[in-house]
């Protein structure tokens, strides 16, 4: 079976200045992902700010090329495409982006927001697009009247409602979700998180979800992504992850959750260090100078990503790791 959306070796790089005085830098934001994602199936691409969560999203939905790599659309590979090919090829491909503040043109109502990709993309006319902007507003809970408003005349989470659906008007079969609830108030991420997965299971949708609530994940997921500075550290279902993380890296962030109580605080043990500098990367192991488990080989070579335990793991030592148990 073709996967829908697949990712082979994917790389992201970008070139940074330093100062007025310092050569330029490449910055590897993305190095080396590799993913398939079938139909109804969320993958959740979770890590520390910094981690390239977000450029990652940005390839996936063919806003940015790749660098290295590719990105393949029903099997079929994008970064080759001609740019009349690629502009079809992204109707199979939107996004959600974080804050619904920010993504909505405050000069536009709603309506047009929503029939604007409809007039770009297709032949409709006006009243064909009016007719599909306003089924689109009530499959994602907003009212006909609102048809007429401007985005500051709503609150935070019917924005992102707006957003989510201007994201479905061309119909896409992947939708790349970068922290769509991060910016909303607590009691409405999960009326958002219920809609998404309410028009997941009408419109067959395939989600990439970026985020870094892991709470937020396990309710989500069904396969997860963990990067470190660019690269996977851990990557397999959502439950063997959250169960049985073999990866420090993923242990740690799992470790450092919220939770109640005091003996759950004293179990509670918070990543150490700061993430490094991506103009200067570690050698072999980008994640050995924050590891409790690092040994010479973590500092001198890079590890493969390779299959332990059902799922895949960036680490020298992730056999040890399983038979010592999580970290505390």
């Amino acid at each position: 079976m073709t996967a829908l959306m697949e990712a082979r070796g994917v790389a992201r790089y970008y070139d940074a200045r330093r100062g007025l005085f310092v050569p330029h830098a490449t910055i590897k934001a993305v190095d080396g992902i590799s993913f398939a994602l079938e139909t109804g199936r969320t993958l959740a691409v979770v890590g520390e700010s910094g981690s390239g969560k977000s450029s990652l999203g940005r390839v996936l939905a063919l806003l940015e090329p790749p660098t290295a790599g590719d990105v393949l659309i029903d099997g079929t590979p994008t970064g080759a495409l001609a740019a009349a090919s690629r502009r079809k090829l992204r109707r199979a491909v939107q996004m959600v982006f974080q804050n619904p503040y920010g993504s909505l043109n405050p000069r536009q109502t709603v309506g047009r927001i929503l029939e604007e990709p409809l007039a770009i993309n297709t032949k409709l006319g006006a009243a064909e697009r009016a007719e599909s902007a306003r089924a689109m507003m009530a499959k994602v809970g907003l009212r006909a009247e609102h048809y007429a408003r401007y985005p500051h005349m709503f609150s935070g989470g019917q924005r992102q409602r707006v957003a989510i659906a201007r994201a479905l008007m061309l119909r896409p079969r992947v939708v790349i979700a970068d922290e769509p609830v991060s910016a909303l108030d607590v009691s409405i991420r999960g009326q958002i998180l219920n809609l998404l997965m309410d028009l997941q299971g009408e419109f067959g949708l395939a989600y990439v979800f970026v985020s870094h609530d892991l709470a937020v994940v396990r309710h989500v997921a069904d396969d997860v992504l963990v990067m470190y500075l660019g690269r996977p550290a851990e990557q397999g279902p959502v439950g063997l992850i959250f169960e049985s993380a073999r990866h420090p890296y993923t242990q740690a962030l799992l470790a450092s959750r919220p939770r109640l109580g005091v003996g759950a605080r004293a179990r509670r043990q918070a990543i150490t260090g700061e993430l490094p500098s991506p103009y200067n990367p570690p050698s072999g192991c980008a994640f050995h100078a924050r590891c409790p488990h690092a040994s010479d080989l973590c500092a001198a070579e890079r590890p493969a990503l390779r299959p332990v335990d059902g799922r895949l793991v960036a680490c020298h030592h992730a056999e040890r790791i399983a038979e010592r148990g999580p970290m505390a």
